[in-house]
């Protein structure tokens, strides 16, 4: 039986994008939240657990790096992008198989090497992904294929996460690595091997072979981010601000998984609360963005983003009165057991901390969107969006240092205050008033 081209149809397209960016989601469900649950039950210290997290969003942090080597390094005849989708996807399913026979409890550091690369494979497969919507996609569909491809994107989070959590209870965590295996294969064959992408536009003629073609490329790029968030105050404003975090980013993180198998929850009961979590900030980005769009986009950053603290906050008090302060060995004999009181807790703020922090997240990337050039636009928004990956890396690392020596009462109180640090640029951040259009005599 042949298999359709979905890039043949507007539907087939929005499948096709839906389904490319749910092979995203899936490796970061998977290593985020099943593997870090897996850690944490085999002892893996928060430290390692917080370090092993931050080393999954280094890849996507530099992906730009990768993005002159897709356009240099390709042929049309098996597709421009086409051609390193599927490559990427196998690659990405050959270092999980990699990564499958090696013991994390063990050897950690040869395990989060396996993944780093896993994931370096993934972001390049996100480059890819989005040249080719760009692309292919009409410009009356791209809204619509936009909000698709993020709904992808959390789908694949929970089959990554929740389902293999669930699957646990059938087998072993080991079997769990085919079954995300077979997902991204399954979208390999099912949708990238049957597309026909159409021909590139001609390149331009150059005596430069192709790898100094792409190193140039890569340069220019650099030169261009660092022009571009100079422009004006705004822009230069919004580099700081992408460094910070926006809001607590504990709840989020590693810090939440780890803390789930010390509470005593099993694989059933972390993957619902993953999938009730995935599904409301889903929710969350969509509402936040249309509240930006009717209320103002600054004054409704500045709300969301407080509003993150105050789980977090509230967290660390009940967990604090409960004297449930340091972590605690999950295999520990004679453990104590937490009160009802405390894991009620864990649940309500898990839940209230993924309802602002999906609002908070559509919001924040129209702000970059308002404060960007539109001249330099894929250049400066890309370098903003990288900076974003970075604070997610840089935030899961030190809280897991903070945990093993403070406890889990600190560092979330610090996680609370260091999030709303970032909002005394809100008010500098006014994005230049748009030229006024010509008048209708004028020429030219």
């Amino acid at each position: 039986m042949k298999l359709p081209n979905l890039l043949a149809t507007k539907a087939g397209r929005l499948t096709a994008f839906f389904a490319l960016y749910m092979t995203e989601g899936i490796p970061l469900g998977f290593t985020a939240t099943a593997i870090t649950f897996q850690m944490r039950n085999e002892g893996v210290g928060p430290a390692a657990i917080g370090a092993f997290v931050a080393s999954l969003y280094l890849p996507w942090t530099f992906k730009f790096l990768a993005g002159p080597f897709v356009d240099v390094l390709s042929s049309d005849r098996w597709g421009r992008r086409r051609m390193w989708i599927i490559g990427t996807q196998l690659l990405m399913v050959g270092a999980l198989m990699a990564a499958l026979p090696v013991n994390f409890s063990t050897e950690l550091r040869l395990f989060t090497i396996l993944i780093f690369i896993h994931n370096v494979f993934c972001a390049t497969q996100d480059v890819a992904i989005d040249a080719l919507a760009c692309n292919v996609l009409e410009e009356k569909e791209r809204g619509l294929a936009n909000g698709l491809m993020f709904a992808g994107a959390n789908v694949g989070q929970a089959i990554g996460g929740s389902c293999v959590l669930y699957l646990l209870a059938w087998f072993s965590f080991p079997t769990t690595y085919y079954f995300v295996a077979g997902t991204i294969l399954a979208v390999t064959v099912f949708v990238a091997v049957p597309m026909r992408e159409p021909k590139g536009p001609p390149r331009p003629p150059s005596d430069d072979d192709p790898f100094t073609r792409a190193a140039k490329e890569v340069f220019t790029f650099i030169v261009a981010a660092f022009r571009a968030v100079f422009l004006n105050r705004a822009a230069c404003l919004g580099l700081a601000f992408a460094l910070l975090p926006a809001g607590a980013y504990g709840l989020g993180l590693a810090l939440q998984s780890t803390l789930a198998v010390e509470l005593g929850m099993n694989s059933t009961q972390v993957a619902n609360l993953n999938i009730v979590t995935t599904l409301v900030n889903a929710g969350g980005c969509v509402l936040g963005g249309w509240m930006s769009d009717r209320f103002g986009r600054r004054r409704m950053l500045a709300l969301f983003v407080t509003s993150m603290s105050i789980p977090t906050l509230y967290l660390a008090m009940v967990m604090y009165r409960h004297h449930w302060i340091m972590p605690i060995d999950p295999n520990l004999v004679d453990r104590p057991v937490p009160a009802p009181a405390l894991v009620a807790a864990f649940w309500a703020t898990s839940i209230a901390y993924a309802v602002f922090n999906g609002l908070m997240y559509g919001t924040r990337s129209a702000l970059f969107m308002d404060i960007t050039t539109p001249a330099v636009a894929a250049t400066q928004f890309t370098a903003y969006m990288a900076l974003l990956n970075t604070v997610i890396s840089y935030s899961a690392a030190w809280q897991g240092f903070a945990v093993e020596r403070w406890g889990y009462p600190t560092t979330l109180a610090i996680d609370g205050v260091a999030g709303v640090v970032g909002l005394v640029l809100l008010p500098l951040m006014k994005p230049r008033p748009k030229p006024a259009p010509a008048s209708a005599g004028a020429e030219g």
